[in-house]
């Protein structure tokens, strides 16, 4: 669908945007883009498909089922050693230098 730029600037304007002149064009042919992608997912036949809220609901949908999930199961294990997890750290603290040391950014006492 082609966005003239009269309807471009009427949109601009409903929304209370104030685009750049030498950016009007571009932006009405990018708004011009999406509406045509819009008319094209208007033609696919979703009759059958249930609406959803948020794309999260299909995610959780999909883990919740055994059968839909074909991920690894979440369970807590040790992959690094303390060491390994340090080993790149410009400074320690601690006793044995177990912890990363990091700069105070909390201001007062």
């Amino acid at each position: 669908m082609a966005l003239s730029k009269d309807d471009f600037l009427h949109l601009c304007k409903l929304a209370k945007l104030a685009p750049a002149a030498e950016k009007q064009d571009y932006y009405s042919e990018q708004c011009g883009n999406i509406l045509a992608y819009m008319d094209k997912l208007s033609e696919l036949d979703c009759s059958g498909v249930d609406p959803l809220y948020s794309p999260v609901e299909l995610n959780a949908a999909l883990c919740s089922g055994a059968a839909l999930h074909s991920g690894r199961q979440d369970e807590a294990c040790r992959r690094l050693t303390r060491e390994e997890i340090l080993a790149n750290a410009p400074a320690r603290g601690g006793d044995n230098g177990e912890f990363f040391l990091v700069p105070r950014i909390v201001e007062g006492r």
